[in-house]
């Protein structure tokens, strides 16, 4: 809510982040036709939603006695009027994250399921071209009015146009690691047991290793199969297929310090490997038109979001797989807490179901030093704080 929000209007918030604390769900109904499900006292010492309030209230799920079905009701009112499930507040907690603080499984359920539902809104709604709300409801209203000159229908000036851009350049250079193109061009560095960019991002780390290990024994359960890595980095995964005796093995790789590692290390003199340079793009459709199948397609690139994921596995993966093959990918979507990566593990299933793949999960326990270790010292942030990574294996639908 604004600072300069009317004292009326923060006397609403007050009352309807009261009534979603005491799990007063009739009350809530009532004040939720004036106000909204987001709504925040700004006059408070530590800003809270009303989903924070409500979550919190619940308490320790101790001997596993769970919040009480008023509580759950309130929730998922909430939830129904638009509370957002990731929201933060001043101590960096979602509402689902408070949820698994206090042992509260079905408060943590019903957020996770409401974080699914939203993500694959929006991904509908950006399909649908529906992205931008404003603009949409603006070209609505346009419509149904007159014809208005052309220089009072422009909604951005071109300054403006080029001052966002400028933004957008600004922090792109600040965080290599938010835009594929602004990374490639990066300097990379290969440290002991890490590789980091230009911004100080950990792109890999050794302590994957016996997640990539497991990675290609299960997509490579014998010799002789054609296989595909996209995204070489330090060579973790490459190096565990080698020893499963492939009569292929592809590399697709576009970081050109990431290719002159490859020279320098001799893999382009491997026997049975090829190097693909570029990014996936532009390298895929060229082997889809040769008719290029494989048996085992392992997909692990940097900087690029869930987006660029499912058009890998949506578009290409279904051309170039064999009808027996494997695909697996590094799960490591939202990592860095634990609601979103449940999230996220939960929307990528039914897009690869709905994209003709079954997913089977295998659970690895990573290393319990981990979290808050001097790993992490010289990297711009942890990118994985959970305890258990879920491995995919991905077979077309029968």
């Amino acid at each position: 809510m604004a600072e300069h929000a009317s004292e009326e209007d923060i006397l609403l918030a007050k009352r309807i982040i009261s009534a979603a604390e005491r799990h007063d769900l009739q009350a809530l109904k009532v004040l939720l036709c004036e106000g909204s499900a987001n709504v925040q006292d700004p006059t408070a010492t530590v800003a809270t939603s009303p989903l924070h309030a409500a979550i919190v209230a619940c308490g320790k799920a101790d001997h596993g006695e769970e919040a009480d079905e008023n509580a759950v009701s309130v929730v998922e009112l909430l939830l129904g009027n638009g509370a957002i499930w990731n929201d933060l507040n001043k101590e960096d907690e979602t509402p689902g994250c408070i949820a698994l603080r206090q042992g509260q499984k079905k408060i943590y359920a019903i957020m996770v399921e409401a974080g699914v539902r939203a993500e694959l809104l929006f991904s509908k709604m950006e399909e649908l071209g529906l992205g931008d709300g404003d603009e949409h409801e603006a070209e609505e209203e346009d419509e149904s009015r007159e014809e208005q000159p052309a220089a009072k229908k422009q909604k951005v000036s071109e300054d403006a146009v080029k001052a966002i851009q400028k933004a957008v350049e600004d922090q792109i250079l600040d965080d290599v690691s938010q835009d594929n193109r602004a990374y490639l061009k990066s300097q990379l560095r290969y440290k002991p047991g890490i590789l980091l960019d230009e911004s100080d991002n950990a792109v890999m780390m050794d302590w994957e290793t016996q997640i990539m290990q497991r990675h290609a024994e299960t997509l490579i359960p014998k010799a002789g199969l054609r296989a595909m890595n996209v995204g070489h980095g330090m060579g973790i995964v490459d190096t565990a297929i080698q020893t499963h005796d492939c009569a292929e093995h592809h590399i697709v790789e576009a970081h050109p310090q990431v290719l002159q590692r490859l020279r320098d290390q001799g893999w382009y003199d491997k026997p049975n490997v090829t190097i693909h340079e570029g990014r996936w793009q532009d390298v895929l459709p060229k082997l889809v038109e040769k008719g290029v199948v494989l048996d085992a397609i392992y997909y692990d690139t940097f900087a690029e979001d869930y987006k660029a994921l499912k058009e890998f596995f949506s578009e290409y993966v279904i051309q170039l797989l064999s009808p027996e093959g494997m695909f697996g990918w590094y799960n490591g979507l939202g990592a860095d807490r634990q609601i979103c990566y449940d999230v996220y593990t939960k929307v990528a299933e039914m897009d690869l179901y709905e994209a003709g793949f079954d997913t089977k999960w295998e659970d690895i326990n990573v290393p319990s030093d981990l979290r808050g270790s001097k790993a992490w010292e010289g990297t711009r942030r942890p990118y994985w704080t959970i305890d258990i990574y879920r491995l995919p294996v991905n077979t077309f639908v029968k």
